[in-house]
């Protein structure tokens, strides 16, 4: 079994932060739902998003992604699962976007913990990511070292999501959103429904 080393170690939360960071699902939705009902509102929804999406650095890690490839129409389920739910999502955003914000002081409603881990267990591709980087800059771990691999997953994800909700729950994000809010959220229920429809369609 290859040690973990800190190079390592930093290659792969570099890489793990690019992969957050980049247009999906799960970011797009994070930045509205911070922008929209503000930071303590909507932290348990990322600490979900979080928590879901560590999960599938333990799929990977428990080698649960051979499962895929011995029988591929297992992916393509929870594909078609995964896809459906976020075109539900999307059209959730649209049917609501010129719904008026609530004011300041009253409860906002919206997503929360198990929403979050529902939208980023809806698609199964971060596991394929993971496994992927994982075998690359790790190819042999020992128990031991897959903990420690999926502790700094988990501990890149919580960071990332609530880097994310804390920044664009600031009164400059804040009173952007509200300016326009509609235009905002069809935008974001169109690029999640695109996204879910790619799920779908992608083989």
């Amino acid at each position: 079994m290859s040690a973990i080393t800190l190079p390592a170690l930093g290659l792969f939360v570099t890489t793990l932060g690019v992969a957050i960071l980049s247009p999906g699902p799960a970011i797009i939705a994070a930045s509205r739902s911070a922008a929209a009902r503000g930071r303590q509102a909507s932290m348990p929804y990322a600490m979900g998003l979080a928590i879901g999406a560590s999960f599938w650095c333990l799929f990977a890690l428990f080698g649960l992604t051979v499962l895929f490839r011995i029988v591929p129409q297992s992916y393509a389920v929870l594909r078609f699962l995964g896809g459906a739910y976020l075109i539900w999502v999307a059209f959730q955003m649209w049917r609501h976007a010129a719904d008026p914000l609530s004011m300041e002081g009253e409860s906002v409603a919206g997503p929360g913990f198990r929403q979050g881990l529902a939208l980023n267990l809806s698609n199964p591709k971060p596991a394929l990511f993971y496994a992927g980087v994982i075998m690359t800059i790790f190819p042999a771990l020992s128990t031991a070292g897959a903990a420690v691999i999926y502790l700094v997953a988990l501990s890149v994800e919580v960071c990332f999501y609530a880097a994310v909700t804390v920044l664009m729950a600031t009164n400059p994000m804040r009173r952007g959103y509200r300016a326009a809010k509609t235009a905002i959220d069809r935008i974001a229920g169109t690029l999640i429904g695109a996204l879910g429809l790619t799920l779908i369609l992608r083989h």
